[in-house]
């Protein structure tokens, strides 16, 4: 048996040495206690597709936690369910396809603003091989997240545009998110086509699907993703709301600074399950400035324009409210102030 005698340690010794490691620890958990304290709560709902990046490396660089402010993250299945949490209070902000803030307002009769923009959508409309030309869609079947709103609608227009109508020509398959849209795809050669994003426009391509070209090429300028919450919870919780903009704006300029490549690869590949030369593509593609990523997640004004347009004509032909009347941007120009200090 070994005694603290034989170690040269003594009773005398030992226990002002216990008391101080006793006040160390006590310390320490104090201070985690408040500092988790300080950390406001914002409950985060998300698409799983690359377009999440900013949100996995926020979280993972501890840039939300430098805002004061704990992300629960959660992923949607289709759009539907995401605007049915935040109607019920069960989501504090949504990104999406910013259609869906206006489905809200004018279809569900919601309170909701757009506070940021994000891209145009980074959206290609695949088909299956046997597809040569957008007349061979003619009979098919045109799987989509949720029927009436964003990539449907755009889907939708581009088969007008070739003499296609919905229910005459061709029939709408509801599958939910992209991931859903390509799985249905791969695994039913009935389903002809979809509008698919990164990384499921690469993860198509390998599987043998083929593109039939960029949304943004065939219809415009689109605003696509953004962040959108209830006006009423933005005005109660301005500070909070304005601290995640900043935060998510200062995680998108992490995500691409070429610098942090690696580490973005990383969380591609962790969080998407891809492999190292799917997410190393699929990096390059978000960064590009002319096809990914909008910088600082600005709002895109003509695009956003151009978006209720084509969604008032694929929708009735109302014609569209004043835009202004979707969204509030002093939210994000305050954020930015806050990053320029």
């Amino acid at each position: 048996m070994i005694t603290l005698s034989r170690v040269g340690i003594c009773h005398s010794s030992i226990l002002p040495l216990m008391a101080r490691l006793l006040a160390f620890f006590a310390f320490s958990l104090i201070s985690f206690q408040v500092v988790a304290a300080e950390l406001q709560l914002l409950r985060v709902n998300a698409f799983p597709n690359a377009k999440a990046l900013p949100l996995h490396a926020g979280v993972a660089k501890g840039i939300f936690a430098r805002h004061e402010l704990a992300i629960e993250l959660s992923f949607t299945e289709n759009s539907t369910r995401q605007r049915e949490g935040l109607a019920a209070g069960t989501i504090d902000i949504a990104l999406a396809a910013v259609d869906n803030a206006v489905a809200m307002v004018e279809v569900a009769g919601q309170d909701v603003i757009i506070v940021t923009g994000g891209d145009s959508g980074m959206n290609e409309f695949f088909v299956q091989p046997y597809v040569r030309s957008f007349a061979d869609l003619r009979g098919r079947v045109l799987v989509v997240d949720a029927p009436d709103t964003a990539y449907a609608l755009l889907a939708k227009k581009i088969l007008l545009k070739h003499g296609l109508r919905e229910g005459k020509d061709y029939v709408v398959k509801p599958v939910g998110r992209g991931e859903l849209r390509l799985k249905a795809m791969a695994g039913d050669k009935d389903n002809a086509a979809a509008i698919l994003n990164l990384p499921f426009t690469i993860q198509a391509e390998e599987l043998g699907l083929k593109s039939l070209g960029s949304t943004v090429d065939m219809l415009g300028p689109y605003q696509a993703n953004g962040a959108f919450v209830q006006r009423a919870w933005a005005k109660a919780n301005a500070p909070r709301l304005e601290r995640f903009i900043a935060a998510y704006v200062e995680s998108l300029r992490w995500s691409l600074q070429p610098g942090n490549r690696d580490e973005s690869v990383g969380l591609l590949m962790e969080k998407l399950k891809l492999s190292r030369e799917i997410a190393e593509r699929t990096w390059r593609l978000l960064a590009d400035p002319a096809r990914g990523f909008t910088p600082d997640a600005r709002f895109d004004r003509n695009g956003f324009d151009n978006m209720l347009a084509l969604r008032a004509e694929m929708e009735g032909g109302r014609a569209p409210a004043a835009p202004e009347k979707y969204f509030d941007l002093s939210y994000y120009e305050r954020a930015l102030a806050r990053l320029s200090r």
